[in-house]
């Protein structure tokens, strides 16, 4: 069985388009919503939609801190309770297309971790400015330089992750609670030995489809910190 983890906070209109799309593509997964108590009623919009999707779940958090925790918990969650083989990770506001999630599956058949990537040739991202592309490109173009790993999209969200690589991981070791939670949960999966294989996908990423996004100069410097912290903390890949 497969799993796909989607993080959510203050996203319900976007879930309720988003769900039952994910579906249509991949009617056999389960489909665990991670929300931080949404003010807006992303949960019980989530609760209501399970009555429609059986393999639909809802892991309810008390409140907001941050996306590595987030992810941090619904892993550990799924590593005591699922039976699974792949687990997958995908934003829920629309920037990543559920038509991607079957061909990242397959390619997670030959690979322990696929990304499905905007900085390989055919990925790309579909209506951002000028300024937001570039201020992409630095940011993954700083992590890999200064943490070594050899991946395009270091903070790509869009992932596939076979079950033994979560269960080799210390999760609660994973420090990141921004968007940088996924440089570190890349780095320490590529620090692995054996080293594990992984591949780049090409996707097109998009803006939100609605809301705000969840940015802030706090999950900026923080980005800023994590690659160096890696670097010093963890034998170089």
């Amino acid at each position: 069985m497969n799993i796909i983890l989607i993080p959510t906070y203050n996203e319900r209109d976007n879930a309720r388009s988003l769900i039952p799309r994910v579906f249509s593509y991949c009617p056999e997964a389960k489909v665990i919503v991670v929300d931080d108590n949404s003010p807006d009623g992303t949960g019980e919009e989530i609760k209501k939609m399970s009555l429609s999707f059986p393999n639909l779940f809802l892991i309810s958090r008390n409140k907001k801190t941050g996306l590595g925790n987030a992810y941090k918990d619904a892993i550990l969650y799924c590593l005591k309770n699922e039976n699974f083989d792949k687990l997958a990770t995908m934003d829920a506001d629309g920037s990543h297309d559920p038509k991607y999630l079957p061909n990242l599956f397959k390619k997670a058949e030959t690979f322990d971790l696929v990304i499905g990537s905007r900085y390989v040739r055919g990925g790309g991202v579909g209506n951002w400015s000028f300024l937001r592309r570039l201020l992409s490109r630095f940011g993954n173009y700083y992590a890999k330089i200064i943490t070594g790993i050899k991946i395009r999209d270091l903070t790509a969200g869009f992932i596939v992750v076979d079950k033994k690589i979560l269960e080799k991981m210390d999760i609660n070791s994973l420090t990141a609670n921004g968007y940088s939670y996924q440089i570190e949960f890349k780095f320490r999966c590529l620090a692995f030995e054996p080293k594990i294989s992984f591949c780049e996908m090409p996707i097109i990423f998009t803006e939100r489809r609605q809301g705000q996004s969840k940015m802030s100069w706090n999950i900026i410097f923080e980005a800023i910190r994590v690659p160096w912290m890696l670097r010093k903390n963890i034998t170089k890949i």
